[in-house]
């Protein structure tokens, strides 16, 4: 029936709001170990996402984390092997407000595709049953068109014979010394 597609939106903002704001002060040890306490809280959301709501087959085998906040979304692609990671580890997929919608029309189009090929499959059935039954009442028709053939042969001799026994009938009639009874017996013999 319907498989659904686990998205869950993360707000880690104060995560992110301090890295930013140790970045502008420009304490690269602050911010190195504050960008790590991001990295492992996208890690936990991903993990959070992956066992409550992937639940084959009721719903895909992969997830969306949605960021809302396209710098965020950003941050987390800076972090080396982060989104890797979570696709490979979680099955999750991290997006922001800008390529949600791109990933929500590509796997809408690839689900309908999928669809597509699941009917095509049916349909492939259905004229491979039309195509044997179509062979069936080519082969009746064969059949039938023999039977036919062989009947008009039937009647075209059964007019070839009447025509021969009018003939003779004609000729019997013309011939004034033949009786009734002798025609008849004419007949008979013609017929024999």
């Amino acid at each position: 029936d319907h498989v659904w597609l686990p998205i869950d939106a993360k707000f880690p903002l104060d995560d992110y709001q301090r890295l930013i704001e140790s970045e502008d002060r420009a304490d690269l040890i602050v911010s190195a170990e504050l960008r790590k306490s991001l990295e492992n809280r996208i890690k936990s959301e991903a993990k959070d996402i992956h066992t409550k709501y992937i639940d084959v087959p009721y719903t895909t085998d992969f997830g969306i984390l949605f960021v809302p906040i396209e710098s965020l979304y950003a941050e987390i692609l800076r972090i080396p092997g982060l989104f890797e990671a979570i696709r490979r580890d979680y099955k999750v997929i991290v997006t922001g407000p800008t390529t949600i919608q791109a990933i929500l029309n590509s796997l809408h189009m690839g689900f309908r595709t999928l669809s597509i090929q699941k009917r095509s499959s049916e349909v492939w059935e259905v004229l491979g049953v039309v195509k044997k039954e179509f062979g069936k009442f080519g082969d009746l028709l064969e059949k039938t068109q023999e039977k036919l053939t062989q009947a008009g042969k039937t009647i075209e001799d059964a007019v070839k014979k009447t025509r021969t026994i009018e003939k003779k009938l004609s000729k019997a009639g013309d011939n004034p010394l033949i009786g009734d009874e002798e025609v008849v017996e004419k007949v008979i013999e013609t017929l024999e």
